[in-house]
């Protein structure tokens, strides 16, 4: 089946911003009926999310952040993430980012899938990886870079998820992931660092 009868093709381009990691666009599109429409979106270098797993005396815990962030001006719960580097790898990133923002390194990986939390109006991209056999080093922060890492149990953040306290929606997509995993209904295949 094709989709052409929804694909809108691009006639013209305007640059609206250029700033650090987002670049803005707005595109005069010719729409499937022909008419033409404008089409206002950021292009967003891509990123991933860790669930890093922490197997604890007492049962399975999840090592999670809080974080102030800007835009909606509170503080969120998440899970570990961040953009990539130009030309970086994603698992690497992911790496790169679960030691800076949490101190941990982890012996096991698994690709989840990828979300794109925002398509009205950004290019972005998220890749998530669970991580499990985790050791604790020292954190890496960025300059400028505040939060706090704590674990939880995966019930706690479902309470969370359910009552509101968590609206971060890739962290929302990683509790619905986590669910699946736990249940056994989304299996992953893991692979061991070198």
């Amino acid at each position: 089946m094709s989709d052409e009868h929804l694909i809108e093709h691009r006639i013209d381009r305007q640059e609206l911003l250029r700033g650090h990691f987002l670049h803005a666009f707005r595109d005069t599109v010719r729409l499937p009926d022909q008419k033409t429409a404008t089409r206002e979106y950021v292009v967003h270098p891509g990123a991933v999310m860790i669930i890093p797993l922490l197997q604890e005396p007492d049962g399975l815990k999840l090592v999670l952040e809080r974080q102030y962030r800007y835009p909606v001006g509170q503080v969120m719960i998440e899970f570990p993430a961040g953009k990539l580097d130009p030309g970086e790898d994603r698992w690497g990133c992911a790496q790169r980012e679960l030691l800076e923002e949490t101190g941990y390194t982890a012996r096991q990986w698994a690709r989840a899938g990828v979300l794109h939390p925002v398509i009205a109006y950004s290019t972005e991209v998220i890749e998530i990886w669970f991580a499990r056999d985790l050791h604790l080093g020292n954190r890496q922060l960025d300059d400028g870079e505040f939060l706090d890492v704590f674990t939880a149990t995966p019930t706690e953040l479902m309470a969370w998820c359910r009552e509101g306290q968590v609206t971060d929606a890739k962290t929302l997509t990683g509790a619905l992931w986590l669910q699946n995993m736990l249940s056994g209904d989304w299996p992953l295949t893991w692979q061991s660092v070198a």
